[in-house]
């Protein structure tokens, strides 16, 4: 396999890193006598499973079943700095219809939303698992018989099918 000459610096670089880290955690774990490991192993693994289960109920939020079609509202939480210079934040929405999803719900799955804006078209993809998405509510739901509707940027003159969304 070719690789660039920086690219093979970079490789190395990071492997350089990688072995002094390793080095290191070597030096400090023998280092450390074998009673106090005993003694702070078991505290340790009860603590990191009660806040991963907590963290876990925390982060799932219950999203709708999304679908290519569905015309959404996405309610996000905004930072803006005002003139005195204080952080204020404040939700903002965004009207569209879901043009692209993609990775399903994987932790990087994201939909493309599409909303027409004083006769300019606007897309925004937004990451399903962002933590400033505070909700999303489904209005209509189209009938398409594709996975992505690019077609409908290039001006697609009929009217979509719909079907009835039950709030």
């Amino acid at each position: 396999m070719l690789i660039g000459r920086t690219t093979r610096k970079f490789y190395f670089y990071i492997k350089n890193i990688y072995n002094n880290n390793m080095a290191e955690e070597k030096k400090t774990a023998s280092s450390v006598p074998k009673e106090a490991k005993k003694t702070d192993e078991k505290p340790q693994e009860e603590i990191s499973k009660e806040e991963k289960k907590s963290e876990k109920t925390e982060d799932t939020k219950k999203l709708p079943d999304l679908k290519p079609g569905m015309t959404v509202r996405i309610y996000q939480k905004i930072k803006e700095l005002n003139v005195k210079g204080e952080e204020k934040e404040r939700v903002q929405y965004f009207d569209g219809m879901i043009i692209a999803k993609k990775h399903g719900k994987e932790a990087g799955g994201t939909i493309t939303v599409r909303k027409i804006s004083n006769g300019v078209g606007v897309e925004k993809i937004f990451p399903l698992n962002l933590p400033t998405i505070e909700k999303i509510e489904v209005k209509k739901e189209a009938r398409v018989r594709r996975a992505k509707l690019s077609f409908l940027k290039k001006g697609y003159k009929k009217k979509l099918k719909e079907k009835q969304v039950s709030k």
